[in-house]
């Protein structure tokens, strides 16, 4: 399993799965201060792993750092280098669902908190301020996702069968290749708390 841009840590939110299917973890991030097991960018994944290298592709909050241009050929590197029968698993911030906030409670007030502390509007839409004012620049976002958006988006880029969620300021998408299997995939999801069950676009 390819951990895409995976910051500091594993892929704890589907921890069960990973055990469950015997996947082993690699790490990928641009930033070497997080010891991941391969430095790189996510732009150029074709550079770094060969075509269907992998089972899974674990994408959490790593595609808004990125320039809506960059978006397509980025998700069409996915579906390269995963296998026939893998999927991707891609969560963002939901712009629809921080716009709503935003009416109802104001672009200052806190959504949640987090480890990273508390967490308003502005950081969802532009990145998490603290750490960018720290000085990790590549922490701040560049676009924005929608279920919609995201979904369109992935089935641009190949994925035949896409399957998109929201809930608690979070889209997260399911992209299936085309020999996946898309019950046994999502009972597995849905033990870690990921439910896609009806909702195949």
């Amino acid at each position: 399993m390819l951990n895409a841009g995976s910051g500091p840590g594993s892929a704890r939110r589907i921890a069960r799965m990973i055990h469950e299917r015997g996947l082993e973890e690699l790490r990928f991030d641009i930033d070497p201060s997080v010891q991941p097991h391969v430095v790189g960018s996510i732009l150029e994944l074709e550079t770094s792993f060969e075509p269907q290298s992998f089972d899974v592709i674990w994408s959490s909050h790593v595609l808004e750092h990125l320039y809506a241009h960059e978006i397509f050929p980025t998700l069409r590197q996915f579906h390269r280098v995963l296998q026939p029968d893998g999927f991707a698993l891609i969560m963002s911030p939901d712009v629809e669902a921080v716009a709503h906030f935003i009416v109802e409670q104001g672009i200052a007030a806190v959504a949640y908190n987090s480890p990273a502390g508390p967490i308003r509007p502005l950081d969802m839409l532009y990145g998490h301020s603290r750490a960018i004012e720290e000085g990790h620049l590549h922490m701040a976002h560049r676009t924005g996702f929608t279920a919609e958006r995201l979904g369109n988006l992935l089935l641009t880029a190949g994925f035949p069968t896409v399957s998109v969620s929201m809930q608690n300021f979070e889209v997260c998408a399911l992209a299936l290749m085309p020999e996946a299997d898309d019950a046994a995939i999502k009972t597995a999801l849905l033990g870690s708390g990921f439910n896609f069950q009806e909702l195949a676009a």
